[in-house]
């Protein structure tokens, strides 16, 4: 189940990395489903947020309040696309590190094994993901399975994350058939429109 959870998240990163590469010069001020929150703001803060997992993988201190905060500081650069690539692989190679994901960490919700920090990890790329192709009309290409699995994982753990700690609106109606990434998108706060 541990490979698993690693590979899930090497294909939302790579899925989420294809979105970033198809980002149009013009979109990148357009308004994303994350409250006053524009394409560069939310790839920022997905940039932000693995390498502060790498970081705190690696034995940094654990994350300040408001260290995800895409406007605290502007990592992207000149190539976002590059950027946000080598962030992936640096955040996955720290999580094969031996012996990480049987040990504890200090993330922003909290304290959690690695195995837990993994699905947080894959979470927030799939949502995120759905953010990005939601703000640039871009097509998402996350495989069915891994979807499921964290939405199991969202369903067990959410109740768990404390509410002043909680990155999440409350869960927004969503009809039982929709798709996967719909439903989980929905689950953590997101409303969910058809798209045409």
């Amino acid at each position: 189940m541990t490979t698993v959870a690693i590979d899930d998240l090497a294909a939302a990163l790579g899925a989420v990395g294809d979105l970033v590469a198809d980002i149009r010069q013009d979109q990148w001020s357009a308004l994303t489903p994350c409250p006053e929150w524009q394409v560069r703001d939310l790839v920022n803060h997905m940039v932000i947020g693995s390498r502060l997992f790498t970081g705190i993988l690696r034995g940094a201190a654990a994350a300040a309040p408001g260290a995800l905060d895409p406007k605290a500081g502007e990592k992207l650069g000149d190539d976002p696309a590059s950027t946000h690539g080598e962030a992936a692989g640096d955040l996955l190679a720290a999580f094969r590190q031996p012996g990480v994901l049987e040990s504890t960490f200090e993330v922003p919700v909290g304290t959690v094994p690695g195995i837990v920090a993994v699905h947080l990890r894959v979470v927030e790329e799939l949502v995120h993901g759905w953010d990005l192709a939601r703000a640039t009309g871009q097509q998402l290409r996350f495989p069915d399975e891994i979807v499921e699995r964290a939405l199991e994982f969202t369903r067990g753990k959410l109740a768990d994350v404390p509410p002043d700690r909680s990155p999440f609106g409350p869960p927004q109606p969503v009809p039982d058939d929709a798709p996967p990434v719909d439903r989980l998108a929905a689950i953590l706060g997101r409303r969910v429109t058809p798209r045409f």
